[in-house]
C-alpha cells in the first residue's frame, strides 16, 4: 500500500534547500577568492558554472515554496 502524500512541511524542507544551496555558494566564492592565484581557469569556470545552477535551483525552489502556499 502506498504511503499518503504528506506534503505539510515541503515549504520548510524547500527552505532549508535554499539556505543550504545559499550556503553553499558563499564557500566556493570565498574559495575562489582565496584561491585565484592558485587555481586553474578551467576550475575557475567550472565553479562560477556550479553557481549558476545553484542560483537557478533556488529560484525553481522559490517558485515550487510560492506554489506550495498557493495550495493551501
Amino acid at each position: 500500500m502506498a504511503k499518503p502524500d504528506d506534503r505539510s512541511d515541503n515549504a520548510e524542507k524547500l527552505q532549508n534547500m535554499i539556505s543550504n544551496t545559499e550556503e553553499n555558494i558563499r564557500e566556493s566564492e570565498a574559495y575562489l577568492a582565496a584561491n585565484a592565484g592558485e587555481i586553474s581557469e578551467e576550475e575557475r569556470t567550472n565553479l562560477e558554472a556550479k553557481n549558476q545552477r545553484r542560483e537557478e535551483s533556488i529560484e525553481g525552489y522559490r517558485a515550487e515554496i510560492k506554489d506550495e502556499s498557493s495550495q493551501a
